[in-house]
């Protein structure tokens, strides 16, 4: 069994390699808005890249599952609460966060707005996923 003081140094180690983590995400972050910016001569801002990315993702995940036959229709369910398990354990350790430094307010504040809504995505996805299977029993 580990003691305190291991556990505290591996806590420590763990904080180190996510700073690490964190930093050369951010360098990514500005090397590739950097580099879409030079593209267009500094025209164009990374921000209206970003933006347009987003946009199209809503236009392609619309067509997408508005295409989806009434069969698929529940296991895409299924992967859709996946997903927002995933994004609810994501969520549960953003309003844990600590209010220690700048900007965690907000985190806590997004994270508890995340939670909300793939809270209510899983449970209205268990909802059409039960009128869907519904629809498939013999009346009678």
């Amino acid at each position: 069994m580990s003691t305190p003081q291991q556990i505290l140094e591996q806590a420590q180690a763990a904080k180190a390699a996510a700073d690490a983590a964190l930093a050369a995400a951010e360098r990514l972050a500005q090397a590739g808005g950097a580099a879409a910016s030079a593209a267009t001569g500094g025209a164009v801002d990374a921000t209206v890249f970003q933006f347009a990315i987003f946009v199209l993702a809503i236009f392609v995940g619309y067509y997408v599952v508005w295409s989806v036959t009434p069969a698929l229709h529940t296991p895409l369910m299924s992967v859709t609460n996946a997903i927002s398990s995933v994004i609810v354990v994501g969520a549960l350790l953003s309003v844990g966060v600590p209010l220690l430094t700048d900007g965690s307010g907000s985190a806590r504040l997004f994270g508890f707005i995340g939670l909300i809504l793939a809270s209510v995505n899983i449970f209205g996805g268990f909802l059409v996923t039960s009128r869907m299977l519904a629809m498939y029993k013999k009346k009678g």
